[in-house]
């Protein structure tokens, strides 16, 4: 099959991951693809090292958050040029299915009058509004079909496709190559981590928060937030410097960015996960099933799908409600914290593999191929 895969990001994120992750296994299956990605991040380079042709496409720049006028005025003047580019890269690789990640691309995608099937994977949470019922109406236009990362973001798609058009696929990862974790090393915890980039939905300051409470019952422990803002984000790293200096005045270590997540997962013991209420289910909490390290998560946005609450991790609705569950599994038997890492690394064995992730992708695909043949049939 030739996809022509559309991403509003060039900026690595999560799901700019799973995207190339998932091109490989494209390749493998005999799929040829083309990449059109905005801007001037390094998924150009990294699309191109995995073998596949990109293109850059008329989107943005917009500011992240609530949009400005400027936004507005540069969203309404380039939808029609990115909807010609959208129709002329289409053409150009013949185009059997059109992959869309972001909701800001698909009403350029329905004004550019293709006759093919549209998939969206939904990755994150897109708030009530005029932007949601846009991307919503564009989706009908085109009679798409809908993968949800999570029931969470699949949820309101509902409303704009037919009955059965919105599929549920949680994301998978490839894990570690070597799980160093040991019973042992969970009878001496000590560190705790919070990986991800730093912005205030990742929940960093109250990562911080968490840590001044623990750090008063329990002196000996280590925090590190691993990570760093988007540089084109004056807000992230706005809020960033703010982290840093609540984090200095409570013990916080500053890591950086990592580019191999699994070696920030090896140095710490207990990851805490205070994302924000409209968070999906955020990859680090698979990527910490697979080292099988301890998670404490808020319970929010799809973050309950994934942890089933005192066997594989722990919810919270608070940075303290997060440092008291903290202080009496560090306080109590170690034997409770190495059963949940067990349990663990069973649930992503069973749930959150690349390989079933992956297929079950490739099904959607197939499906939505399927679908759209039987509607221009029956019309």
């Amino acid at each position: 099959m030739r996809l022509l895969v559309l991403d509003q990001f060039s900026d690595p994120g999560g799901a700019q991951q799973c995207l190339l992750e998932f091109l490989p296994a494209v390749k493998e299956r005999g799929w040829s693809a083309l990449v059109g990605l905005p801007g001037e991040g390094e998924m150009f380079e990294r699309v191109r090292q995995a073998g596949f042709e990109t293109a850059r496409i008329r989107c943005g720049p917009y500011h992240s958050g609530r949009k400005s006028w400027g936004d507005a005025a540069r969203f309404a003047g380039g939808t029609p040029l990115l909807a010609r580019q959208i129709r002329r890269l289409a053409e150009k690789v013949g185009a059997e299915l059109v992959y869309v990640v972001g909701p800001r691309l698909l009403p350029a995608v329905a004004l550019a009058g293709l006759r093919l099937p549209v998939l969206f994977h939904s990755q994150s949470y897109l708030f009530p509004g005029a932007v949601r019922r846009m991307a919503g109406m564009a989706l009908r236009k085109c009679r798409a079909q809908v993968v949800g990362a999570c029931r969470f973001v699949a949820e309101p798609w509902k409303a704009f496709v037919p009955p059965g058009g919105v599929d549920v696929i949680y994301n998978g990862v490839a894990g570690p190559r070597n799980n160093s974790l040991t019973r042992d090393k969970l009878k001496h915890v000590a560190t705790m981590g919070c990986i991800g980039r730093i912005a205030p939905e990742k929940g960093q300051r109250e990562f911080v928060e968490a840590a001044a409470i623990i750090r008063r019952a329990l002196p000996e422990c280590r925090f590190v937030i691993y990570g760093a803002a988007l540089f084109s984000d004056r807000s992230a790293r706005r809020y960033e410097q703010e982290v840093q200096a609540a984090g200095a005045k409570a013990g916080v270590e500053f890591g950086g960015w990592v580019t191999d997540v699994y070696s920030a997962l090896d140095a710490i013991d207990l990851l805490l996960v205070p994302s924000a209420g409209h968070e999906a289910t955020t990859r680090v909490i698979l990527e910490a099933y697979a080292a099988g390290v301890p998670v404490i998560a808020f319970r929010s946005g799809g973050i309950p799908e994934v942890v089933d609450d005192g066997r594989d991790g722990w919810l919270a609705g608070s940075a303290e409600e997060m440092a008291r569950l903290a202080i009496e599994l560090l306080r109590g038997d170690p034997e409770k914290l190495a059963a949940a890492a067990l349990a663990a690394g069973g649930s992503w064995r069973q749930r959150f593999t690349i390989a079933r992730y992956h297929e079950q992708l490739f099904a959607a695909m197939e499906r939505a191929v399927r679908q759209s043949w039987i509607a221009e049939r029956g019309s």
